[in-house]
């Protein structure tokens, strides 16, 4: 039977949670799935290559589950990135021995700086909020502001947000990790206070429209 890429990503993993530490060389990491070294490098490089690969499933394997709930299409923008965070984290849970190593070998906290272990999860994740960010401007839950250099960072910023989750879920020792999902809930709830309509926008609406009348705003 065929070595896929799913089967080595499933093999280094349980590697890493049975003996602490990377196989000794591809060779032998090759071996112990009956496979040609010349054979691994059809699928990766490196072990690095596989940690990514990893990790970006996670974030894809979690957009297709919610997306493919009959739910889904009628949640909010807000419900949407929660339902995304709240089954990313029991998904990563699944494997929490084997994220914690590989935690530990990123420069922290990760939500300041992305490590070069999640490039593919961000490519994925950056897709999904570009698109969610586009809906959102649609329904009104995503405010049209007039700077639009602002607005394009909107993924970005909810990818920070994201991996500030990550880091926290990390160190979080509370049972079930309960305080991980109210870290959740603030930080979705704060991107979408942020991004949404407040009352600066309206004040700034109310500024606009009296200029362009020949208006202004007399105080004494």
């Amino acid at each position: 039977m065929a070595v896929t890429e799913s089967k080595i990503r499933k093999a280094y993993m349980t590697h890493i949670m049975e003996h602490g530490n990377e196989p000794a060389s591809i060779y032998a990491f090759a071996k112990s799935l009956k496979m040609a070294e010349k054979e691994f490098y059809d699928h990766f490089n490196s072990f690095e290559q596989i940690e990514k690969a990893i990790w970006k499933a996670y974030f894809v394997e979690t957009l297709e589950q919610i997306q493919k709930e009959e739910v889904y299409s009628g949640y909010s923008i807000r419900e949407k990135l929660l339902a995304f965070h709240y089954t990313l984290i029991e998904a990563l849970k699944e494997d929490r021995s084997f994220l914690l190593k590989s935690y530990q070998k990123m420069a922290k906290p990760i939500a300041s700086k992305t490590p070069k272990i999640l490039d593919g999860a961000k490519s994925a994740f950056l897709a999904y909020a570009g698109e969610l960010m586009m809906e959102g401007r649609e329904t009104r839950e995503v405010e049209n502001r007039p700077v639009p250099q602002i607005m394009q960072r909107y993924p970005d910023m909810i990818w920070m947000a994201t991996k500030s989750v990550i880091d926290f879920w990390m160190t979080d020792e509370s049972k079930s990790f309960e305080k991980s999902d109210t870290m959740i809930e603030k930080v979705v709830n704060t991107m979408m206070d942020w991004i949404g309509k407040s009352p600066l926008d309206s004040l700034f609406d109310l500024g606009k429209f009296m200029y362009q009348n020949g208006k202004g705003l007399a105080m004494k």
